[in-house]
């Protein structure tokens, strides 16, 4: 006779293994925290190398008629909104709307399945670029801004690697929503 016939385990000691029927959640947010890790790197690295190389509001032509590295300053918010205003908080204003933004980006982290990878791809470059910009908004007031994309006299607003990661991270989060993800329109669907 075996010791559990004799000593039967209580119920509270079984696990519960998932089927395929009940999708497991992750509790942990679910993000890919080196690409996060990277692209706050890569973003101060090369606002840093801006600053060394570049004077301020000079410019460095990369592909003529199309692509320069300029070095620029943006106090505002994204796509130099807010830039022109003399509000004496508004750095306080961008910093806390930074701060909210990270909030929203954790939150919606903590309900991606871990199946969910261009979400989670996605998701791992926003938080990357919000801290990059982040960083620099508490340890200067405003934001380096470095390319600058243009065609004839046409000009893009220019922007930098975090802002990059954040349109990237921002485009597979609308195509995961969009085109992977199953939505309670469509229960049946698969991935």
């Amino acid at each position: 006779m075996d010791s559990e016939s004799v000593h039967p385990r209580p119920a509270s000691d079984t696990v519960a293994v998932p089927s395929a029927a009940s999708p497991v959640v992750s509790t942990r947010g679910g993000l890919f925290w080196w690409l996060t890790a990277l692209m706050v790197v890569l973003d101060q690295f090369t606002k840093y190398a801006v600053n060394a190389w570049v004077p301020l509001y000079g410019s460095k032509t990369i592909i003529p008629n199309l692509l320069d590295v300029v070095h620029v300053h943006n106090a505002g918010v994204a796509f130099g909104l807010m830039n022109d205003s003399d509000h004496p908080q508004r750095t306080l204003f961008t910093t806390v709307m930074a701060f909210v933004a990270l909030a929203g980006i954790a939150y919606y982290a903590r309900h991606v399945k871990p199946e969910e990878r261009v979400a989670r791809v996605g998701l791992s470059l926003i938080l990357g670029g919000a801290i990059g910009n982040l960083i620099d908004r508490l340890r200067q007031g405003y934001v380096v801004d470095f390319v600058d994309v243009y065609w004839g006299t046409w000009h893009f607003w220019a922007f930098n690697v975090a802002d990059a990661a954040i349109t990237v991270g921002a485009i597979f989060v609308f195509v995961d929503i969009l085109f992977m993800s199953r939505h309670a329109s469509h229960p049946g669907s698969a991935r």
